[in-house]
């Protein structure tokens, strides 16, 4: 099963005060947390996002897409980065969470979902993927198996 755990800044009562200047001793740690995951097979990504980066915001209304004000409404919003990881259960996926370092404010909350995989889809839908998709649907889902 995948799961991308995505990593915001906490509510007012869980939020950590970010770090002045560059931690070290902190950025160590979450490479360290990396590369355990990495050793133990299972991370398929991990980035963090650039908050100074300009981005944007796409929405749709009445089947049209148009860009819209963004991309954050605040900054409690903001996705501070992501893991996809590759394991037997959403258990195993909150034990590899719980191990996550913390600090920099942007990644006081993780929340954790299951992506969808080949499993999920009844096959009909799946038949339709890979007739409409195919050489995309056999590098997603291939490299599950």
């Amino acid at each position: 099963m995948r799961f991308i755990i995505t990593a915001q800044a906490g509510t007012d009562d869980t939020k950590t005060d970010p770090p002045t200047g560059f931690d070290e001793k902190l950025f160590t740690a979450y490479m360290q947390f990396n590369e355990a995951m990495h050793q133990a097979g299972i991370l398929v990504a991990s980035e963090g996002l650039n908050p100074a980066a300009r981005g944007a915001r796409v929405a749709a209304s009445q089947g049209r897409r148009h860009l819209v004000d963004g991309p954050f409404a605040e900054s409690k919003e903001l996705v501070g980065g992501f893991y996809i990881i590759d394991v037997k259960s959403l258990e195993e996926a909150i034990g590899w969470a719980l191990r996550a370092p913390s600090g920099w404010g942007s990644d006081d909350v993780l929340e954790i979902r299951q992506l969808t995989g080949p499993g999920d889809i009844p096959s009909e839908i799946l038949k339709l993927i890979q007739s409409a998709a195919p050489t995309w649907s056999a590098s997603v889902w291939q490299a599950r198996e």
